[in-house]
């Protein structure tokens, strides 16, 4: 079978055509997926350094999740310290009121104080976020780690805000009250009596006046721990902004290396129809001459 030879011009307005029409179906790729670099036949160099700094946002990302879940797990224990400042103020109260009262009334008034120590308890015991509680034990902490580029880790540690447990806050007020609070736990007011109201000290008023000292004590190591919390919500929340902009960033930077401007896109398919018209039109105006010579043999 022979072959069929083409003259110079047609194969030179054929091969343009065909040109033409593969710049026409790049056109349209870019214009469907908005993507000028789509994989790494594009333009490697552009396609990778997209990807890497998509990935550097895509681990950002992952960091950002952890710390909006450390800046939840601080606001609830934020929730419970406020809480727990409430009992006191509660319980400092009934102890003025007891200062004054009379004997029966105290009796009332010890077993209130008892019930609110209980539901302290309880109440710091039930300030956790998925498993973590940073209120009612000291060694509890939680760490959260900014960028797996650096060092940059905020660690909070944990505070005990309850009443000791096993002893009753009333009990023995005859003497002077000295185990009172330290800076992370309200202990509980013990002696050798075993007495479990206030009638024993209606003529002890030093005595309220230390259980008002220990309450006032704990009232003030609450809103420290509060205020120390408050201020590592403050800076998580920082972090948390400066990753999302960061992101951002990165994310808008890769994809000026790959994605199409879709307005010269479209202006170019316009362009590049109209050039496939023309390359048309001169193929035909090249196969006139071969026309002319099939004309001699009529």
């Amino acid at each position: 079978m022979a072959d069929v030879t083409l003259s110079s011009a047609i194969r030179s307005n054929l091969l343009s055509l065909q040109a033409t029409g593969s710049l026409v179906d790049r056109t349209n790729t870019r214009l469907s997926t908005g993507l000028k670099v789509s994989s790494a036949t594009d333009d490697a160099v552009a396609y990778f350094q997209s990807k890497s700094l998509h990935d550097r946002a895509t681990d950002l990302t992952a960091r950002k999740d952890g710390i909006d879940q450390g800046i939840s797990s601080l606001n609830a224990a934020i929730g419970g310290l406020s809480s727990v400042e409430s009992i006191l103020t509660q319980m400092k109260g009934i102890v003025l009121s007891a200062k004054s009262a009379s004997d029966s009334d105290r009796a009332s008034l010890a077993s209130q104080l008892t019930t609110l120590g209980s539901q302290l308890n309880y109440l710091a015991n039930d300030s956790s976020y998925q498993g973590l509680n940073l209120i009612n034990a000291t060694s509890s902490n939680i760490k959260v780690q900014f960028s797996e580029k650096t060092a940059a880790v905020l660690q909070v540690d944990g505070v005990d805000t309850r009443i000791s447990s096993g002893e009753m806050l009333t009990a023995n007020l005859s003497g002077a009250a000295t185990d009172m609070c330290n800076a992370s736990q309200l202990s509980s007011i013990g002696g050798s009596t075993g007495a479990t109201g206030f009638s024993d000290v209606s003529a002890h008023v030093s005595v309220f006046d230390a259980y008002i000292a220990m309450f006032d004590s704990g009232i003030a190591s609450v809103r420290t721990n509060t205020a120390t919390i408050g201020s590592s919500v403050a800076l998580l929340q920082t972090r948390a902004d400066f990753t999302k902009t960061y992101v951002n960033t990165l994310q808008t930077g890769g994809d000026k290396l790959v994605l199409a401007d879709l307005n010269e896109e479209g202006a170019n398919l316009v362009s590049l129809q109209t050039r496939q018209q023309l390359g048309i039109q001169a193929l035909s105006f090249a196969n006139r001459s071969e026309q002319g010579i099939l004309s001699l043999f009529r």
